[in-house]
């Protein structure tokens, strides 16, 4: 669906998948999601891709994401690639299948539908392939975020990992995160806030950094839920 916005309620489908036919908004049930699509299977880049998110797979659940994948490719197509992922990218022994399903859109319908395809990328009978498309999706199914790398360019999914943090952690208090933020860093205070609101919200206190222009937007204050030395606001 070209053109969904943030905040948008992001579409319900069914599909085949790896683990039989699902309901993308029941999969989800009351867990955040993560739908990332690559171009194909049987190729470099998707193969680490893939392997990648198998080995973060307990990083994602410990957040209470779900995660899916989609190509456009058979479920038997997806199962015989499945092996090779493994095999590449798994060095444990008990990690004998992809611990999330991939759904297979050989018709490219849905790639179509949400807006996936890569204009510049062919494959051999000369049909679009699916770019490198990553959603987020909040539990009440609204799109949180959504990322498009090109075909080319493989996803650094640390920083996925990041942007979920960051997602779970704005979603649930009144604050943003400043660029490089990683957990347990201060985190900003938005300029919604007057100072009186923010003096009494935030019970560990709020450092104003000091910039030419004397306005005091430029809020600090320690993350939520975690004890954070103020000796730490010496450093922003």
């Amino acid at each position: 669906m070209p053109g969904l916005l943030l905040g948008d309620v992001f579409p319900d489908f069914e599909a085949e998948t790896t683990v039989g036919r699902i309901k993308l908004h029941e999969y989800y049930g009351d867990s955040w999601g993560i739908l990332f699509t690559h171009p194909r299977d049987y190729t470099p880049v998707c193969t680490t891709e893939l392997g990648r998110v198998a080995r973060l797979s307990s990083e994602f659940t410990k957040r209470n994401v779900k995660i899916i994948a989609l190509s456009i490719d058979t479920v038997e197509d997806h199962h015989g690639w499945a092996k090779d992922i493994l095999a590449y990218n798994c060095e444990e022994s008990s990690c004998s299948s992809l611990p999330f399903p991939i759904i297979a859109d050989s018709k490219r319908e849905l790639a179509v539908a949400l807006g996936m395809l890569d204009p510049d990328e062919k494959d051999k009978d000369g049909m679009p392939l699916t770019a490198r498309c990553v959603f987020v999706i909040s539990p009440d199914k609204k799109l949180k975020l959504s990322i498009l790398y090109p075909a080319t360019t493989g996803r650094n999914f640390d920083e996925i990992l990041r942007v979920v943090d960051s997602l779970q952690l704005t979603a649930s208090r009144q604050v943003a995160t400043p660029a490089d933020w990683q957990p347990g860093d201060c985190v900003m205070v938005p300029p919604a806030l007057s100072e009186q609101e923010a003096a009494s919200m935030f019970s560990s206190g709020v450092y104003t950094k000091a910039v030419p222009s004397g306005r005091k937007y430029l809020r600090y204050t320690p993350q939520p839920t975690q004890i954070i030395s103020t000796d730490q606001f010496s450093s922003i």
